[in-house]
């Protein structure tokens, strides 16, 4: 145990007696006569953890706390005093403060109160570590010049609470994008909640997002909507371009007055949540074509960001392939593998239809399935190509990417059979769902699966 602990206090006698209770516990121990000392002691080393009382000359207790939070704000602070009142305490705890110790001092009180000041450090520092680590699989990752000005724009936006519109194809990042916003702002410890538009049919949208009130359409409970599970923090609503037209109307509703009602329900319940939106689609075109609410557009694009494709920033491929790399290395509890650079060159060819979703889906397979610690070129798929056949580091030839299967013709025809019929009803999802007699949410995975883009 070394961490050192800071006593403030202008009584000699005091600052004694809290030094061998602490020091026996096996603390070390600094000392400051007033608020003066104790602002550049901390400068000089930074304690662990400020004992300060709040009646001294020069500059007070209250004073000291305010200069020392506003210069360190997780600098952990506790108060003394023997002439403290319940307004007080409150008082220097809304300002910050662990807690507040009244005079005379209680050795126990003082160890616990230590102990427990110590531990709610360690817990935040632990929760910091972990929250870093968990963003590093959502960061931003790129060396183009686009995604310098997309991380500048998320830098910029974050801290604001206005709606945000992320504009770009399945795979690019959007919600990569939606969720460092959220990690930047001052709802970052709150909860970050997605809902997918065209993964649920029309009418189990809105129970999903705003919940219902027991006895409609016959529940027998209540049910609580994403909405209830983000408060306090983002909502993300991703292919918002297929969101019904009620919802859209009980959403432009929630943006303006921050409050929303629950299927079946008359109250009016309070909202605090930031609302991000996705869309593959040009919502301007939906606007024109009447598919789309001019008013939520006009209000979820007050920040609009554009999210490149990969094959317009080719220059990404290798960073981010060298970042899934330590990511999978580090999920699977192995020792990072590396791809020499005519590996990395046959990565850097590729088109990626499916964007930085498909690099990461083609890397992760490389890690899981590369039994050495090296991976070649002859182990890259040959969809991306890769393969031992590749000659002169070309991709193979176009007969040799026939389909080598029943299930592989199979799928090359559901393939193209969906785009055709998408084609032929201006890439409207529901009107081609209904043509095929398929369901729209099973439309929107395979067009998902097989990497068919509904911007067009």
């Amino acid at each position: 145990m070394n961490e050192t602990i800071l006593v403030v206090d202008d009584e000699q006698d005091i600052r004694t007696a809290l030094a061998g209770i602490l020091e026996d516990e096996g603390y070390r121990t600094a000392f400051a006569r007033d608020g003066v000392e104790a602002l550049e002691t901390v400068q000089k080393d930074r304690p662990d953890l400020v004992l300060l009382d709040i009646w001294m000359p020069r500059l007070d207790g209250m004073e000291t706390l305010q200069r020392l939070k506003a210069s360190d704000p997780g600098l952990t602070v506790v108060m003394m005093s023997g002439h403290g009142t319940i307004e007080t305490a409150v008082k220097s705890t809304k300002m910050g403060a662990f807690d507040f110790i009244e005079k005379p001092l209680s050795l126990e009180k003082i160890l616990v109160t230590v102990r427990n000041g110590l531990d709610a450090r360690r817990l935040r520092a632990e929760n910091d570590s972990l929250r870093a680590l968990s963003f590093r699989g959502h960061e931003i990752v790129g060396e183009s010049e686009a995604m310098g000005r997309l991380r500048e724009q998320v830098r910029l936006a974050g801290p604001a609470d206005a709606p945000v519109l992320i504009i770009g194809e399945n795979g690019a990042g959007k919600e990569l994008a939606a969720r460092s916003l959220h990690y930047h702002s001052p709802r970052r410890d709150k909860p970050f909640v997605e809902l997918d538009c065209a993964a649920l049919p029309e009418e189990l949208i809105d129970s999903e997002l705003f919940g219902h009130e027991k006895g409609f359409a016959g529940a027998a409970t209540q049910k609580k909507g994403k909405l209830d599970l983000a408060n306090g923090g983002t909502m993300f609503l991703d292919e918002i371009g297929d969101m019904p037209p009620r919802t859209q109307a009980k959403l432009l509703r929630l943006i303006h007055e921050r409050k929303f009602e629950r299927a079946g329900g008359a109250r009016s319940i309070e909202a605090d949540v930031r609302i991000m939106a996705a869309s593959t689609r040009n919502l301007e075109d939906e606007v024109r074509a009447g598919r789309f609410s001019a008013d939520l557009f006009y209000r979820l694009n007050v920040v609009s960001l554009a999210v490149p494709p990969l094959r317009e920033r080719r220059e990404d491929i290798v960073p981010l392939a060298e970042h899934f790399l330590d990511i999978f290395a580090r999920r699977e509890g192995q020792e990072c593998k590396t791809m020499p650079p005519e590996a990395l060159a046959v990565l850097a060819r590729h088109d990626w239809p499916g964007n930085v979703r498909e690099l990461r889906t083609i890397v992760e397979r490389l890690v899981i399935m590369t039994p050495g610690r090296v991976i070649t070129p002859d182990l890259i798929p040959p969809s991306v190509g890769g393969g031992a056949d590749r000659e002169g580091g070309l991709p193979r030839s176009e007969a040799a990417l026939e389909p080598s299967s029943l299930r592989e013709a199979r799928e090359e025809f559901e393939r193209e059979f969906i785009i055709q019929k998408l084609e032929e009803y201006g890439w409207n999802i529901s009107r081609t769902a209904d043509a095929i007699e398929l369901e729209r949410s099973n439309l929107y995975r395979k067009m998902k699966s097989y990497g068919i883009d509904a911007k067009k």
